[in-house]
């Protein structure tokens, strides 16, 4: 558990294993001509903060990115090592997540160079949606996102999943 600070102007900053407050929200982001993503000033100085300055991209099996604040991520990579590459469904997780993980430092104008393989893995393009997860953002592409509404909407209309039973909106 991590212990909660007031920092700088952000207020976030990753402590004794947590992030004092929540990546949250999605918006709609453009990459440029070199696949650089802007990162929104709302969530900039957080990230950053949180990071100190070093930022984890990777790729997930859902076919998106994955984008942690360092710290953040340390402890799910060692999860993820942990894991026997003998047995075939965690190896080819593990290959996707460890094999794509990149670390990424922010340039001076709060962009983040996404790699050309990761562009592709998660079929990026112009439009991107960068969604809040708590700890960390998820990054889709525009038809991506449209999918994960849809399935959303579909899963609500079934009933709720385990887990979520109790949640009262």
């Amino acid at each position: 558990m991590g212990l909660c600070l007031k920092v700088g102007r952000s207020g976030y900053k990753w402590v004794n294993g947590g992030l004092e407050g929540m990546f949250e929200g999605a918006v709609s982001l453009s990459l440029d001509a070199k696949g650089r993503l802007a990162i929104p000033a709302r969530h900039r100085d957080a990230l950053v903060s949180a990071s100190e300055g070093s930022l984890v991209l990777t790729a997930h099996p859902h076919r998106c990115l994955l984008l942690y604040p360092a710290p953040a991520w340390q402890p799910i990579r060692d999860q993820i090592l942990k894991v026997s590459s003998l047995d075939p469904r965690a190896a080819s997780i593990k290959r996707v997540m460890m094999g794509n993980a990149r670390t990424e430092v922010p340039d001076s104008a709060g962009r983040l160079l996404v790699a050309p393989e990761l562009r592709a893995y998660a079929q990026l393009e112009k439009t991107v949606y960068m969604v809040g997860m708590g700890s960390h953002f998820e990054i889709w592409s525009e038809s991506g996102w449209q999918q994960q509404n849809d399935l959303a909407a579909e899963v609500m209309a079934e009933g709720l999943p385990g887990g979520l039973g109790d949640l009262v909106l």
